[in-house]
């Protein structure tokens, strides 16, 4: 998983995150307009950290600065999962489909952070 990727675009886990953004997008794109600022801007925000840090952590050198930026990624991962219940709780939208890419998600990220700590306990 970790040492035949040559770009961020093959990691199966930047894949699901980038799908879970487009689908975040899509699905806020029809929140009530008086939350252009409010949840709509913040969850997407959160959504797109997710990827952006995998992105980030992907061409770092140090094992260290690796798992930094997927810790970032599984804390903005943890904040789309609580819009998720706000947003279900306001009645706005369904969640399931972006539950379940949030869930792929969550464990194909920590699935690679835990490679990659194996792969460091290796060396």
């Amino acid at each position: 998983m970790v040492a035949h990727a040559k770009t961020f675009k093959d990691l199966k886990v930047w894949q699901k995150a980038h799908e879970f953004v487009l689908l975040t997008y899509q699905v806020t794109s029809d929140f009530p307009s008086h939350e252009l600022f409010g949840l709509t801007s913040q969850f997407r925000r959160a959504a797109v950290s997710i990827p952006a840090n995998i992105v980030e952590g992907f061409r770092k050198k140090g094992f260290k600065d690796k798992l930094r930026f997927y810790n970032i990624a599984q804390g903005s991962l943890e904040e789309c999962r609580y819009y998720l219940i706000l947003i279900n709780d306001l009645h706005y939208t369904q969640i399931d489909t972006l539950q379940d890419v949030l869930e792929d998600t969550s464990r194909l990220l920590n699935a690679y952070a835990r490679k990659i700590v194996s792969n460091e306990n290796k060396e």
